[in-house]
């Protein structure tokens, strides 16, 4: 089932950093994401339920804007 909050999700293996793009345009990486919990996300049936239990203050993470969309 499609996000109704995140765009997509992308995962770099050698860093394990999880980068997740928001349907606002809002892009997050996420430092030192295991394999497993980012192939568990893409699994989910719900993305955002699974990012603020599983993801969103476990983790560092970083953000920024994708002004491309708003052009």
């Amino acid at each position: 089932m499609p996000s109704t909050v995140i765009d997509t999700l992308a995962y770099d293996e050698h860093n394990s950093m999880l980068e997740i793009r928001f349907q606002s345009g809002s892009i997050y990486q996420y430092k030192n994401v295991p394999k497993t919990t980012y192939q568990a996300m893409r699994r989910a049936q719900s993305k955002g339920t699974f990012l603020n239990e599983y993801i969103k203050g476990k983790f560092d993470f970083k953000g920024k804007f994708d002004f491309e969309r708003l052009k």
